[in-house]
């Protein structure tokens, strides 16, 4: 019997029972492929938070998911891989494993929108399986390849862990690139249904033009039937025609946010900002002293005892959102200086575009994030600084410790107000936990609520105002009852203290503000 070409993609017996291995691939190939499959699985793993973002927030515990799941899908494919490869000769499986890891990324853009819209919301379960549908499939595939690869390049096994070795590096490097290269460029230059569909382009063109060269290499190669090709490319169109047609919750995707400007149907100049699908901010374009939503009421209450109309104002904002109070204490304070810290740029020219921001002498947009800038900020510079800084529906932590309130007092003159709005849940443990915080740096606080907010029925907007000097609370009282559409709770004193209770202070070594947002 004739004995085989090195060159076999099988394993084939010779007369003397021994063994032919499979060829090794060109190790730049094997390279190329190792670091391209696991790069391809930190590009899921970035993109896949800007897919599920819009229904299920960005929070601690859904970034936890993605990573999570990835790492499950990294586990089984990396194992599915090895067993398989110690069963069948692993390269005619790795041009179909390619093609097949585009085809399921394709496919993942529309399942994820059609599937958002049934789990939208924060339960755990919801996040775990949206996250589940955006990562697991795509990324299962392609870690699959990397053990392929290893087992086609074991041909002596005196150089087992160079090889091994090596490639687990190149894959390192894979993911180190892919990570970075997602998060600093592809992300802030492209919306995310661009990079999956690109990376869904490369996987299968790559996955095509390996399977051409493997076959011109490999004669023993059995050319793939033609009833299983059909299949594959119906699976394609069908993951490219249902991406047309998939609804998309975003008219602008930012760095930060999946953002849509929403017309009131009620008032044909009222616009509403939704950040991720939640409300983020109201304007009216014909009128900007309307504050619609009740916490912004309560600012405005705040201003207007702080300052009476007319009276200027240095007003310092964190987070620039449709900038509706700029534009309030614009519109009943000629010559006030608002200056807002909005850390997404995009978001900023998108409220420019559409919300009526103009900037000028009285508006003035910086673009950064609002720890770093108000530290560059001048001490006793700002007589009113409002926090409405959000990621999804939690304050950034970095923004609710002790060590930013401290900031915060700096800038803030002595006859000044610092007014933050927050968002909790019962049981009420962020409130009480930045109430504490703030009451650490402050004199002064005093706390503004709808009433059922405080007794743990229902998730709302708390507004807390601090002070150096004694609050005009009277005054504020008073003036709360002439905005509010309905009851309004201002806590202080003694009944503000058994609120807060024994709650702890957030500083920078330990601010838990996902974990203290949790209703259970």
């Amino acid at each position: 019997m004739e004995t085989p070409p090195s060159d076999v993609a099988a394993t084939h017996p010779v007369p003397d029972g021994q063994v032919v291995a499979p060829r090794p691939l060109p190790s730049p190939l094997a390279a190329v492929l190792v670091f391209l499959s696991s790069g391809a699985v930190l590009v899921l793993e970035t993109a896949s938070l800007r897919l599920v973002g819009p229904y299920v927030g960005v929070t601690l515990q859904v970034t936890s998911s993605v990573i999570g799941v990835a790492l499950a899908a990294i586990a089984y494919g990396a194992w599915l891989g090895g067993w398989t490869a110690d069963r069948r000769d692993p390269r005619p499986l790795l041009a179909p494993a390619l093609v097949l890891a585009g085809i399921a990324t394709a496919v993942t853009l529309p399942l994820v929108r059609y599937a958002g819209e049934v789990l939208r919301g924060g339960a755990t379960a919801g996040i775990l399986l949206l996250t589940a549908l955006a990562v697991f499939l795509p990324a299962a595939l392609l870690s699959a390849i990397t053990p392929l690869v290893v087992k086609l390049q074991l041909g002596d096994l005196r150089r087992t862990g160079q090889v091994v070795g090596r490639l687990s590096s190149i894959g390192t490097l894979g993911g180190i690139t892919a990570t970075l290269g997602t998060g600093f460029v592809l992300v802030a230059a492209l919306p995310s249904s661009a990079i999956m569909l690109g990376l869904a382009g490369v996987l299968g063109v790559t996955g095509i033009a390996l399977g051409v060269y493997l076959r011109r290499q490999n004669r023993t190669t059995v050319p793939g039937k033609p009833r299983i090709k059909a299949v594959v490319a119906v699976l394609g169109l069908v993951g490219a025609g249902l991406t047309t047609v998939a609804p998309n919750p975003c008219d602008v995707e930012t760095a930060y946010h999946c953002a849509r400007v929403a017309t009131d149907p009620a008032k044909p100049s009222g616009r509403m900002l939704l950040l991720n699908s939640a409300q983020h901010s109201y304007v009216d374009l014909a009128d900007p002293t309307h504050l619609e939503f009740a916490y912004t009421r309560w600012f405005g209450a705040v201003a207007d005892v702080l300052a009476p109309p007319g009276v200027r104002l240095d007003a310092l904002h964190l987070g620039g959102g449709g900038f509706t109070m700029p534009r309030y204490l614009t519109a009943t304070r000629p010559g006030t200086d608002n200056v807002v810290y909005e850390i997404d740029g995009e978001l900023v020219k998108l409220a420019e575009r559409e919300l009526a921001a103009r900037p000028g002498p009285d508006l003035r947009a910086v673009v950064g994030d609002a720890r770093m800038l108000v530290a560059a900020r001048p001490d006793a510079s700002a007589d009113l600084v409002v926090g409405d800084a959000f990621g999804h529906i939690a304050v950034p932590w970095h923004l609710a410790t002790r060590e930013m309130a401290a900031e915060i007092r700096r800038v803030v003159r002595p006859n000044g107000s610092y007014v933050q709005n927050v968002i909790d849940y019962p049981p009420l443990r962020f409130i009480r936990a930045e109430l504490a915080t703030v009451a650490a740096e402050f004199s002064h606080v005093a706390l503004i609520t709808e009433p059922d907010a405080l007794t743990g029925t229902q998730g709302a907007n708390f507004v807390i105002v601090a002070a150096q000097t004694p609050l005009p609370l009277t005054a504020l009282r008073a003036r709360l009852d002439v905005v509010s559409d309905g009851p309004v709770t201002l806590l202080s004193g003694s009944a503000l203290t058994d609120f807060v209770g024994g709650a702890l202070v957030l500083t920078d070594e330990y601010a838990p503000v996902d974990q203290l947002l949790a209703t259970s």
